[in-house]
């Protein structure tokens, strides 16, 4: 128990760490309904989970602990948000992922510590919607890359896959 509440204290300071931007709160109540129900879990991925979610978002993944979001109104599931911290350049990046019924609805970039202009564009971000959440992205074969950006893209593209992983195997059907 000690333990989990140690790197549930980790994850918290590395997210502090970088620039908010805004709320993954305010930002769920934005993308689904102002007036929706917005839940937050904390979740711990046992080592076959870490695993599993690794092999199939087919890039490495730095923490087993990962924060969900859920958006309910009139006992009805809207959608999902799955927040993932990556390394940009040398400082932390993270962005909250909207998915809905198998399917990316958007990204909001909820805290970005490198330089603002290397942060990927609304115009770029937008290019993800409607993403199947079966599949995995690739930069400049799926998604172009961003010219003085490429590390933000790369690290955007990754995270999708993290969040299509964890929501293929803990979220979907649900």
């Amino acid at each position: 128990m000690k333990k989990l509440l140690l790197i549930l204290l980790i994850l918290s300071i590395s997210l502090l760490q970088a620039k908010i931007l805004v709320s993954p709160l305010k930002a769920m109540q934005e993308e689904y309904d102002l007036n929706a129900t917005i839940t937050k879990k904390n979740i711990l991925l046992s080592n076959k989970k870490f695993k599993d979610i690794q092999t199939n978002a087919k890039t490495k993944l730095d923490t087993k602990i990962y924060r969900i979001f859920t958006a309910k109104k009139d006992d009805k599931t809207l959608g999902y948000g799955i927040l993932v911290s990556r390394k940009v350049r040398s400082k932390n990046a993270v962005v909250l992922y909207f998915i809905k019924n198998n399917q990316l609805q958007g990204i909001d970039i909820i805290a970005f510590n490198e330089s603002m202009e290397y942060i990927t564009s609304n115009t770029w971000n937008k290019q993800l919607q409607g993403t199947s959440t079966d599949k995995m992205l690739r930069l400049n074969r799926d998604i172009p890359s961003i010219s003085g950006a490429t590390m933000s893209a790369r690290s955007v593209i990754e995270g999708s896959r993290i969040a299509f992983a964890i929501y293929n195997e803990l979220l979907k059907g649900k």
